[in-house]
């Protein structure tokens, strides 16, 4: 039997008389970090509440093996709860006599120890996503469901959230979907991008990069492989700067 912890087999979904997608097979290994791209409207989202149990299809078969975490478009913080109270909700399968211990590890580990009683109309929007990622990445949770979770930031907030994501992984790997408009995040993060064909979605293209994190925006791995993920979507990439701004590299620290 495959160990494989999400597995997509033939699944399609319709809603009405819209064929949303349609006969998609996708497998993620346990510790992947894949990537899904494609034109809007092409079933991204309804694929990610699929994978996570959220929405059944319509035919074919999601098969999930571990607890899963999701992490959507629109901030999830409860603004009524602190810091730390809305990440202790990631600790609520935890033995009650380790909960303070991870909830200081964590808090640690996003530095933000000096914010553990703050609310998060308080903070800023980077250290919010922080937080956020630490409550997915608590407990006992091994896969990550993430759904445009940084696209409310701006740019540099943006980049500097892929940083501390990557940095979060290697302490706490998990598997991870990603689903994104921003080809750059998807070849700067992930082990593999899957590229949806427009509505309804299919698997149309398929890219590995095999390139340690972090990676800089510029590094001709990801240039490449934007290219490429920018050709599939009908893209002229030749039009297309990657490396914009100039300066936008992996080493980039979030001081949000």
């Amino acid at each position: 039997m495959s160990t494989s912890p999400l597995a997509a087999v033939g699944v399609s979904k319709r809603f009405g008389d819209l064929d949303v997608l349609r006969d998609i097979h996708l497998v993620i290994e346990r510790g992947e970090f894949v990537a899904v791209v494609g034109p809007s409207g092409c079933g991204k989202t309804t694929f990610l509440n699929l994978l996570s149990g959220h929405d059944e299809p319509t035919s074919g078969s999601v098969r999930r093996t571990g607890q899963v975490r999701m992490i959507h478009q629109q901030g999830g913080l409860f603004p009524w709860l602190t810091v730390a109270e809305n990440i202790r909700l990631g600790l609520r399968d935890v033995a009650s006599a380790e909960r303070e211990q991870q909830l200081a590890a964590i808090l640690a580990l996003i530095r933000l120890e000096a914010f553990a009683s703050h609310y998060p109309r308080q903070i800023s929007g980077g250290m919010q996503q922080r937080v956020e990622l630490a409550r997915a990445l608590v407990g006992e949770a091994d896969i990550l469901l993430m759904d445009e979770p940084f696209s409310a930031l701006d740019y540099f907030a943006r980049l500097r959230l892929r940083v501390e994501l990557a940095r979060l992984l290697r302490e706490r790997p998990r598997t991870v979907v990603l689903v994104t408009h921003d080809v750059n995040e998807a070849a700067q993060l992930a082990d593999r991008v899957v590229v949806l064909s427009g509505r309804p979605g299919t698997v149309r293209y398929e890219l590995k990069l095999d390139l340690p994190l972090p990676r800089a925006l510029t590094h001709p791995v990801v240039v490449d492989a934007v290219h490429r993920i920018l050709h599939e979507l009908g893209l002229e990439s030749d039009t297309y700067d990657a490396s914009e701004p100039a300066n936008a590299a992996a080493g980039i620290e979030d001081e949000a």
